[in-house]
């Protein structure tokens, strides 16, 4: 089976390596064209552009792929699949048609749940206990194609939204690995997906990690687990920007101070920090420019005055004060 590849981050490197190694290695990989990054803003390939080079497969990375030189060349090729994995393309009618079996998705949800940009941050922020991956059949709306295989599993407790998509990449590969060689005769049903139950996750932006303290405290937690590792989650004590890394819901019990409140437990207990309704444990913070640190570390460091709170924004004024 000729089977072009296309991805762009981490979360699709694993279903490009397994394809490897199970005999069903591509006649070429598309992955986009280098981006600034990291903090020289050099030139950075995406990480199926780096796999696709040390595994010695024919790489493409074109601006826009539906341009007519690029579908010709894609044509030339002759495929009887193409596989996508978060390559961040919309396929057009003649893009869809060009290969012989389809063009195929892969996805990390329970399709049609979380259809869109951020499907595994979002179902942690919405405390769902499972989720899973999905390969589907494209079609020309977004994620709304005939589901192939799926594959379900348990969220953990405490997980993060990065440790959720690295576990999602490798059971997504081995779903992949098995279901394409049943697509390719043909034993592999299709089902169409239930629109009544569909929803949708957007993209996120940086801005999303400025953490709202009036939300309850298992709220909080939820979102630096679903924001870690990207956009983060962050809040700020005067003039200083903090990332937020680990907090433990306490309670939900109501207090007699503002929400964003710090109260400093003494020793090197964790500080709480007070939401509405109820409180969270600064477990480990990171101010800008400065290292990861536990709470209680933080907070000394920062000579906290009593009644001081964090804020989505820093204190007016509080530069002078530091």
């Amino acid at each position: 089976m000729k089977i072009v590849f296309m991805g762009t981050p981490e979360f699709a490197v694993p279903c490009l390596q397994r394809l490897c190694r199970q005999g069903l290695r591509p006649i070429a990989v598309y992955s986009p064209p280098a981006r600034p990054g990291g903090r020289g803003l050099r030139p950075l390939p995406p990480p199926v552009a780096r796999e696709a080079e040390a595994l010695g497969l024919p790489l493409r990375q074109p601006e826009v792929l539906q341009r007519p030189s690029e579908l010709e060349a894609l044509a030339n090729l002759t495929p009887d699949l193409i596989l996508t994995a978060a390559y961040g393309r919309i396929f057009r009618p003649r893009l869809l048609g060009l290969p012989r079996l389809g063009c195929f998705n892969l996805h990390p949800s329970l399709l049609p749940k979380l259809r869109g940009l951020s499907p595994i941050p979002c179902s942690i922020l919405r405390g769902d206990v499972t989720t899973g991956v999905s390969l589907y059949r494209m079609v020309e709306r977004v994620d709304a194609g005939p589901i192939v295989a799926q594959a379900e599993v348990a969220i953990e407790p405490r997980e993060t939204g990065g440790a959720l998509l690295r576990r999602l990449a490798e059971i997504g590969a081995d779903l992949v690995t098995r279901a394409l060689p049943e697509l390719e005769t043909g034993k592999l049903p299709e089902r169409a997906q239930d629109e009544a139950r569909a929803t949708f996750a957007p993209r996120l932006e940086r801005g999303d990690g400025a953490l709202d303290w009036r939300l309850p405290a298992a709220q909080i937690e939820r979102v630096v687990r679903a924001f870690d590792p990207w956009p983060g989650t962050f809040t700020y004590l005067r003039h200083v920007r903090v990332k937020v890394l680990e907090v433990e819901p306490v309670d939900e019990m109501p207090r007699p101070h503002p929400p964003g409140t710090v109260l400093p437990m003494g020793g090197n207990e964790p500080p709480l920090v007070v939401t509405l309704p109820g409180a969270v444990r600064l477990q480990r913070v990171q101010p800008e420019g400065g290292r990861a640190q536990d709470g209680a570390a933080f907070c000394r460091g920062q000579r906290l005055r009593e009644g001081e709170r964090l804020a989505a924004a820093p204190s007016a004024g509080a530069a002078g004060d530091a």
